[in-house]
C-alpha cells in the first residue's frame, strides 16, 4: 500500500480515533497501537494541488510554483490580521470568499499549556484534534477570519499563541480552568478589545455560555527523549507505534510529524 500523505484525520471519540490517508486509502491506526508500524519514503513529492513532482515541498505540500500564486500559501493565511482582502490585492478573491470571509471562532485551548487560536467555525473540533489539545474553549465567533486575527492578536499580548511540540508529545498538560482564563484575559484585554468590537458592530459575538470540551489521545506511552524523524536524511519509519496525538505519531524509536510530509509518497509495508 503506497500513496502521498496528507495530514492525520482525526474523528472525535473516546481516546479520539485516527486515520492516516495515504493517496487513495485512509488506514485506522489503531489497530498499530503496541505493534511495529513501517514507513518508507518513496523519494517522491507531488504538489498538493497541482500534482506535479516537485523536488522540494513548501508550506507542508506545495510546489513553488503554487506556493508563489496561491491565497492558501499567503504570508495572511499565518498572520490573519494582516488579510489585504478588502484592499483588492487577495491572490484568489473566490478563495477567500469560499475561506476567509467566513464565520471564524476564537479560542483557548491546552495544548503544550494555555494558548489563544483560531479558526474556521466548520473546523470545530478538527482543529483542536490536529493540535492535540486536551481542552478547548471558543470564546468569540466572528465574521471574517481577519477579525479574528485582530483578536488573537489582542490576547496573545497575554498568552501563548503556538502549541510547545515537544511538551505536547512528552505527557498531558495538567488540566486548566478554561472560563476562569477566559475571563480574566478578557478583562486584561477589554479596552483593546471593545474597540474592535466598537470598530465593527455587529460583527463579533462573545460566547459566554460555551462550555469547555475534553478529549482523550491513544498514547500507550509517552517518550522519554524526542528524537524526530526526517524523511530527507532517513527514509525509514520503523518502530512499536505508542501512541497518536495531534498530528504526530510516536514510536519508541522516535516521532513523526504527518502533517509536515504531506504530499511526500510513501510506503506502508508489513513487518
Amino acid at each position: 500500500m503506497q500513496g502521498n500523505l496528507r495530514k492525520l484525520r482525526a474523528e472525535p471519540a473516546d481516546p479520539v480515533c485516527y486515520f492516516l490517508p495515504m493517496g487513495d486509502f485512509s488506514v485506522p491506526l489503531a489497530p498499530f497501537l503496541g505493534n511495529t508500524l513501517h514507513l518508507r519514503y518513496q523519494g517522491i513529492i507531488n504538489c498538493v494541488a497541482c500534482n506535479r513532482k516537485t523536488p522540494k515541498s513548501y508550506n507542508q505540500g506545495y510546489c513553488f510554483v503554487c506556493f508563489r500564486k496561491l491565497a492558501a500559501c499567503d504570508m495572511c493565511i499565518l498572520k490573519p490580521e494582516t488579510c489585504h482582502y478588502h484592499l483588492g490585492t487577495c491572490r484568489e478573491p473566490a478563495w477567500g470568499e469560499t475561506h476567509c470571509m467566513i464565520s471564524h471562532v476564537v479560542y483557548l485551548a491546552n495544548s503544550s499549556g494555555l494558548k489563544v487560536g483560531i479558526t474556521r467555525e466548520t473546523q470545530l473540533p478538527t482543529r483542536w484534534l490536529d493540535q492535540g489539545a486536551s481542552q478547548a474553549l471558543p470564546v468569540f465567533r466572528v465574521a471574517t477570519r481577519y477579525l479574528s486575527g485582530l483578536l488573537e492578536v489582542a490576547l496573545a499580548r497575554h498568552v501563548a499563541d503556538k502549541t510547545n511540540w515537544q511538551a505536547l508529545i512528552k505527557g498531558d498538560s495538567d488540566p486548566i480552568d478554561l472560563i476562569a482564563e477566559r475571563d480574566r484575559l478578557l478583562a486584561l484585554c477589554e479596552p483593546e478589545i471593545n474597540e474592535i468590537i466598537q470598530q465593527f458592530p455587529g460583527q463579533i459575538h462573545y460566547l459566554p455560555d460555551a462550555s469547555a470540551e475534553t478529549f482523550r489521545y491513544p498514547v500507550l506511552q509517552y517518550p522519554g527523549k524526542v528524537t524526530s524523524f526526517n524523511l530527507e536524511k532517513s527514509p525509514d519509519v520503523i518502530g512499536t507505534l505508542t501512541g497518536i496525538k495531534g498530528q504526530y505519531l510516536l514510536l519508541d524509536t522516535g516521532v513523526i510529524n504527518i502533517r509536515k510530509y504531506t504530499a511526500y509518497q510513501v510506503e506502508l509495508l508489513t513487518v
